[in-house]
């Protein structure tokens, strides 16, 4: 074993050693540390720590609670150098711009957010013949299972509205990118009780622990749509309540009184943050006729001022792809695209040396039905399709299983709105794509989940109702 540091489970509020496999650096291949794999038998002491930590903290008063959610976005704030260095590191992704430090900087903001949210009474009747109130209370233990794509803004958007509504978690990060999340977990310990906040690693074997365990209430998973399913599947034997984020493949449409110099840095990011795997990226791009060409070179020009690299070197925008399984898709998908008769405007084949590096990808005159369009990417690849029929256009873009987000571009707010309403998606951006809030409720329709995070209606996730008659 190499001098890396090995990290630990978190059960009860302390750390517990098993064995450990090493973490790589998606850029260099190098080790980054060493996580630990949870035995079932671990897995079943964390569910029982959480399961034995749950009354007391569903005892605990509204404000208590709100003051831990507080604390918690403190302690992020705190060590956010060294967790974003750790998560540069392990997935891949640059420390500036949209990168480790924005996403740890999120990770506070979401916390901070959660402390100002309110769980209120609600009054149905109160005069002479009855008084009838709704009480939103606690679930139990919450199962958090996050993505490799996001992994410590994800974390806390699961964690956090759970602990504030008085649930207890145990949360599982993805094989690819554990050890942020557990030192993470680590630090968070220091505004919870033991047992509030657990944290288990390992293989895919671990899910199945979790979502099938009879002590656990709800299961909180981030990921594909594939998985999802199979997370659904094991939660029905139970009743679990169930919260999936699952795949995107969100479409835009851009129209023709748009205008490409002014829109195509947008839609450049809407695109390829964080290389484009992002469940809300813009993955298929729907442009009108008269302005095609236009904005293909204006995508191109943006695409060109970005710099591929090391996510620790100062100069990198864009960092590598953070598996080799997402890496082989991505040049997958677009060979086969550029064997369709698609045109490669800029990049198209991965970069020499080590690493899981691919280009920014604009492809042109791709058609519904090559993958790229119809699969999710995931990845640097952005197929540009034509259209010149409003009404087709709408039509090709809901022609998806997917419906998480989709975006439409134009000069005139008030009909991009109306052609927004009739896109199938659980956000629509007018003029932007992929910019969530802590106090908007975000979620899919179709395949693309079930249920909403953030703001009121996502605390609400973790509550079950309890109406008091007198």
């Amino acid at each position: 074993m190499s001098s890396a540091t090995s990290y630990n489970l978190l059960i009860d509020g302390r750390g517990v050693a098993t064995a450990h496999v090493a973490v790589l650096d998606p850029a260099t291949g190098a080790v980054v540390g060493h996580a630990p794999v949870a035995t079932a038998a671990q897995v079943d002491a964390a569910v029982a720590a959480a399961k034995a930590a749950y009354p007391g903290w569903a005892a605990t008063s509204d404000d208590a609670r709100k003051a831990a959610c507080a604390a918690m976005a403190d302690l992020i704030e705190a060590h956010a150098e060294e967790l974003a260095q750790l998560l540069s590191r392990e997935q891949g992704k640059p420390l500036g711009g949209f990168g480790a430090r924005y996403e740890v900087g999120g990770a506070a903001a979401w916390a901070r957010h959660a402390a100002t949210l309110d769980l209120p009474v609600e009054t149905i009747q109160d005069d002479a013949d009855a008084h009838i109130t709704l009480h939103r209370k606690p679930l139990g233990v919450v199962a958090s299972i996050t993505p490799w794509n996001w992994p410590l803004m994800i974390a806390i958007w699961h964690v956090v509205p759970a602990i504030r509504a008085g649930n207890t978690v145990v949360i599982k990060p993805s094989p690819f990118t554990p050890l942020g999340t557990l030192r993470l977990v680590e630090i968070l310990q220091g505004a919870l009780p033991p047992g509030v906040l657990n944290a288990v690693a390992g293989g895919d074997a671990i899910g199945p622990l979790l979502t099938g365990h009879p002590d656990i209430a709800k299961i909180v998973f981030t990921g594909s749509t594939a998985t999802g399913r199979t997370v659904m599947g094991s939660a029905a034997a139970t009743l679990k309540r169930v919260t999936l984020e699952l795949g995107g493949n969100d479409a835009g449409i851009v129209l023709p009184d748009a205008d490409p110099q002014a829109i195509a840095e947008g839609l450049f990011w809407g695109a390829f943050m964080n290389s484009g795997q992002t469940c809300a990226a813009l993955k298929r791009l729907y442009v009108h006729d008269s302005l095609y060409d236009a904005l293909c070179d204006a995508l191109v020009t943006v695409a060109r001022g970005v710099k591929l690299g090391n996510g620790l070197d100062d100069y990198s925008v864009l960092g590598p792809l953070q598996n080799r399984m997402q890496f082989d898709k991505v040049v997958r998908l677009v060979d086969q695209a550029r064997a369709d008769g698609a045109r490669i405007l800029t990049g198209g084949a991965p970069t020499r040396g080590p690493g899981y590096f691919y280009p920014v990808t604009l492809v042109a005159d791709a058609r519904d039905g090559m993958g790229l369009v119809d699969e999710e990417q995931f990845g640097p690849a952005l197929p540009i399709l034509r259209y010149t029929d409003l009404d087709d256009a709408i039509a090709r873009a809901n022609a998806s299983e997917n419906g998480l987000g989709a975006s439409v571009w134009s000069a005139d707010t008030a009909t991009a709105r109306a052609i927004g309403a009739r896109l199938e998606a659980g956000t629509v951006w007018i003029n932007r794509h992929g910019a969530i809030r802590p106090d908007t409720p975000f979620g899919g329709v179709k395949a693309s989940g079930i249920g909403v995070e953030f703001g009121r209606q996502g605390l609400e996730e973790y509550t079950t109702i309890q109406v008091l008659h007198r």
